[in-house]
């Protein structure tokens, strides 16, 4: 925790019912944001937790449902921040795959799986940044964009073919937004690697789950099967006051999985 450096922040989280996400609009929260808030596609219980957790931590919290990837929806979502009259963050973390982990399995995914993910995973993020511009403007600082991004970007690993294809576009997508929108934003992204939650161990049961864990755990140099939380704290560094000279930055946090990956062990 780095105290209270989010102080009278307002602050949106898109794909902020779980995990990740709600990890994130809490800790914000907790370091003292004014407002947070939380957008879901489908769980609306799910959010109302987030939204509660945020309340108990001391910042006002409002349920945005919508899907970024319609435009309408994503202008809806950033209006929820328009009393306030500024953004000063908004994390770009709402995020689809389709689950095909043999990437030489080609009938394994369709075009319309591939145009599903990018419409959520990249052109959502850039809808949401379009739909938001004017309030992430209006604060004394910088706005700060902080995008989801994936190892799976980097490395061309993970659930799927278009996942990892897409995650590398949002990482481009990161670099081509941090050039345009600077000075007034701020843009980054984080590529996380396994993260312990439901949507990682959608399908599976409880041991295979576990399995999956100390796999990863003994996989990584850190010996480590990260937690929604563990991530979290990189992605609000990045929104946060000590990052005002950052942009165009990915920071992989990951417990040094790709460490063993050759390409980037000698970068």
């Amino acid at each position: 925790m780095a105290g209270r450096d989010f102080e009278g922040a307002v602050v949106l989280v898109t794909g902020a019912s779980t995990g990740l996400g709600r990890a994130i609009a809490v800790e914000t929260a907790q370091r003292g944001a004014a407002a947070v808030v939380v957008n879901y596609a489908a769980s609306e219980a799910e959010a109302q937790e987030t939204r509660r957790l945020v309340e108990a931590a001391g910042a006002h919290g409002m349920v945005v449902q919508g899907d970024v990837a319609a435009d309408e929806d994503c202008r809806r979502i950033a209006a929820a921040a328009e009393p306030y009259g500024r953004l000063d963050a908004l994390f770009n973390n709402a995020g689809v795959t389709k689950f095909a982990n043999n990437h030489g399995a080609l009938d394994a995914v369709s075009a319309e799986d591939f145009l599903r993910i990018y419409a959520v995973n990249v052109v959502g993020a850039y809808q949401m940044v379009r739909a938001a511009r004017s309030l992430l403007e209006a604060g004394p600082a910088a706005g700060a964009v902080v995008n989801t991004a994936s190892v799976a970007g980097v490395m061309g690993i993970g659930t799927s073919v278009p996942y990892a294809a897409s995650k590398g576009a949002l990482i481009t997508m990161t670099l081509s937004l941090a050039r345009a929108l600077a000075p007034k934003i701020r843009v980054n992204a984080i590529c996380p690697g396994y993260i312990d939650t439901p949507w990682f161990g959608r399908g599976m049961d409880e041991g295979t789950l576990e399995r999956m864990r100390q796999g990863v755990a003994s996989s990584t140099p850190l010996k480590a099967a990260s937690t929604a939380e563990d991530i979290a704290g990189a992605a609000i560094f990045l929104a946060s006051p000590a990052a005002r000279h950052i942009t165009g930055e990915t920071l992989i946090v990951d417990a040094g999985l790709h460490l063993g990956y050759a390409p980037l062990a000698m970068r």
